[in-house]
């Protein structure tokens, strides 16, 4: 197998909510540079203490638990292990960043001396090496000392000057006392929330710098915001080299008549008192919905239609009515394209007829085309139908007289026939086969006892138990066979 190309470990892929124990996390490597793309997968079981010394850093999307659930270990791994004792080099975004140090401080924030005979205090920036990923705001929320002894909240800009009510104002949630920052876009005349109106690429509100990670492989990792639509603080990825382009898209609702209102509605703003005193106001208490004039502007709408020109894309996906991903029968109304997109962040049980990621899958991308890695192969993901379930990969190749129906009910697939989940329109019938580490085998049968056991030459035993004992024989792998189908 070459080693060119952009090589993609998945470490964990499922859903926030499941019960597989593995959390969105992958290995990404390029030449002799490797890099995690969040840590919500259980780290130290998959690469090791060995492994996790040799990355370059971590790069964390956006503060969800099922992204970040390993990051204080790793803090605390780099800091205490004895053949190591580094910073993490963290690369985010400075309000992700923010988050993070909000989350892990306790247990960050103290610790025992290196003799065990003192509790010590300790910053973030004692465990933390943070490098910016995507520019900064040239505008942000501080808090001063005001002539009571106290704090109040202001608007600063990048000299620390404040900024007038005219141009910004501070909005606290009446539900978590959160400021959020809202801003007088003057191309529209309209108050914007900033951080979700503007693309990365916006002077109006970021600096020109974009932060971009510039390695000596020879490659660059680039923080995009434009298609990335969340909630929290979020960003998405794009890795490029001389012939490469892999974009993870991130956690994000992405649905092209979605983004369309977004940046095309105007919204009438709900203001408690009097126009002159809004104005006037430079501290509001209340929802900054009912002040936010228009969610995204034209800018970011075309350039998130955009953000995946050329590129092989790793989208999370959900089944429906996810509110913060993207719903499967939603996918004709994105941007994204079946052959070059590897679906993930899928729900424990699913069926798709594009291609689905698993935990422990390997893939590379390779000019403008990503095959799977098994062993020493570049395999491609041609089968028909992808399917999941409580652990286990299916894929599903087209035959007429296939033993299981694939069939649609509301956009969303179910598998019938043996599978007994006959649910909407037949659409047409597959054989289907079981994925073990890449090798597509025969369908177990329903014997109790019967199980799939990967070997260590990379040939996979079908093995019994009974009351007789264990037995087991080499089953031959199919996949070559159905290259061509």
């Amino acid at each position: 197998m070459t080693n060119q190309g952009i090589l993609v470990r998945v470490l964990g892929d499922y859903g926030p909510f499941s019960t597989m124990g593995k959390s969105i996390g992958y290995l990404v490597t390029i030449g002799d540079s490797s890099f995690l793309v969040d840590c919500g997968s259980p780290l130290f079981q998959q690469i090791g203490g060995h492994g996790l010394k040799s990355i370059k850093g971590v790069i964390i999307t956006h503060c969800h638990d099922d992204h970040k659930r390993w990051f204080s270990d790793l803090s605390l791994f780099n800091m205490y292990a004895p053949d190591i004792q580094h910073k993490l080099p963290v690369f985010s975004s400075e309000s992700i960043n923010a988050g993070l140090q909000t989350a892990s401080g306790p247990a960050l924030n103290t610790s025992l001396s290196f003799d065990s005979k003192m509790v010590v205090d300790l910053d973030y920036a004692d465990y933390i090496d943070f490098k910016p990923l995507g520019p900064r705001a040239k505008f942000r929320i501080a808090r001063q000392p005001n002539a009571f002894g106290g704090f109040t909240l202001a608007v600063l800009d990048l000299l620390g000057e404040r900024v007038g009510p005219e141009q910004a104002k501070i909005v606290v949630s009446s539900k978590n006392e959160s400021p959020r920052l809202l801003f007088k876009d003057h191309c529209y005349g309209e108050w914007v929330e900033p951080e979700q109106f503007y693309p990365f690429s916006s002077t109006t509100f970021y600096e020109e710098n974009g932060n971009i990670l510039s390695d000596p492989a020879g490659f660059t990792i680039e923080a995009i915001n434009a298609p990335v639509w969340h909630g929290v603080p979020s960003i998405g990825l794009r890795f490029t080299t001389a012939n490469e382009s892999l974009v993870f898209s991130g956690d994000t609702a992405h649905d092209t008549e979605l983004w369309k209102v977004l940046h095309s509605e105007k919204r009438s703003q709900r203001l408690s008192g009097t126009r002159e005193e809004f104005e006037a106001a430079s501290i509001l208490y209340g929802n900054i919905n009912d002040y936010i004039e228009r969610a995204w502007s034209s800018e970011r709408y075309y350039e998130a239609l955009a953000a995946f020109n050329d590129a092989i894309v790793i989208h999370d996906i959900a089944t429906r009515r996810s509110v913060v991903h993207t719903d499967y029968r939603r996918l004709e109304h994105t941007v994204l394209k079946k052959g070059k997109t590897i679906l993930t962040h899928s729900p424990d049980k699913m069926t798709s007829e594009w291609p689905l990621s698993k935990a422990e899958k390997s893939f590379l991308i390779h000019g403008s085309t990503f095959s799977e890695v098994v062993g020493d192969r570049l395999l491609p993901m041609n089968a028909a139908v992808y399917h999941k379930e409580e652990g286990n990969y299916f894929v599903g190749y087209r035959n007429p007289e296939g033993a299981v129906t694939l069939y649609e009910n509301d956009g969303i697939l179910n598998l019938g026939g043996q599978w007994e989940w006959q649910n909407g329109t037949e659409l047409y019938n597959v054989d289907l086969y079981e994925d073990v580490g890449g090798t597509y085998l025969p369908l177990r049968d329903n014997q109790e006892g019967t199980s799939y056991v990967p070997r260590a030459d990379g040939t996979v035993e079908r093995v019994i138990r009974d009351e007789c004992g264990s037995r087991g024989i080499v089953v031959k792998d199919l996949r070559a066979e159905l290259f061509n189908r």
